[in-house]
């Protein structure tokens, strides 16, 4: 029989990124077995935010045979994101892609000028490849 604390202790990455997102309306309703596989349900925002759900599954185990996920999407495909103090675009790049050199790419498809962002200004988080 699968250990519950054992499971939940594996997936602990992708559960603490499911917080990070918290603030953006990523929600977890239940983490419990499903037969012998960790069962998670929740909704992520966009598709900008399950995608980084998704490559935080595919790093803790490439196989996830022992991962049962119903993870929805109930939102848009680009993601907004508000401009808080301390913001640099390689730092919002960082959070949703896991990768600061696609800073350029935001800045582009939002119009804007890398470094010329302003606290309380709303961009566009796209899907990027």
């Amino acid at each position: 029989m699968a250990d519950l604390e054992q499971l939940k202790q594996k997936y602990a990455p992708v559960m603490e990124k499911m917080d990070q997102f918290s603030p953006y309306g990523a929600t977890v309703e239940v983490v419990d077995l499903d037969g012998e596989q960790l069962h998670i349900k929740g909704s992520v925002p966009s598709v900008v935010v399950a995608n980084r759900i998704w490559d935080t599954i595919k790093h803790v185990d490439p196989q996830y045979a022992d991962l049962h996920h119903e993870i929805a999407t109930a939102g848009p495909e680009n993601q907004p994101y508000m401009i808080q103090e301390g913001d640099t675009l390689s730092a919002i790049c960082v959070l949703f892609y896991g990768n600061a050199n696609k800073y350029l790419k935001v800045a582009e498809i939002n119009g804007i000028q890398p470094d010329s962002i302003s606290i309380g200004q709303t961009i566009q988080l796209p899907v990027l490849s």
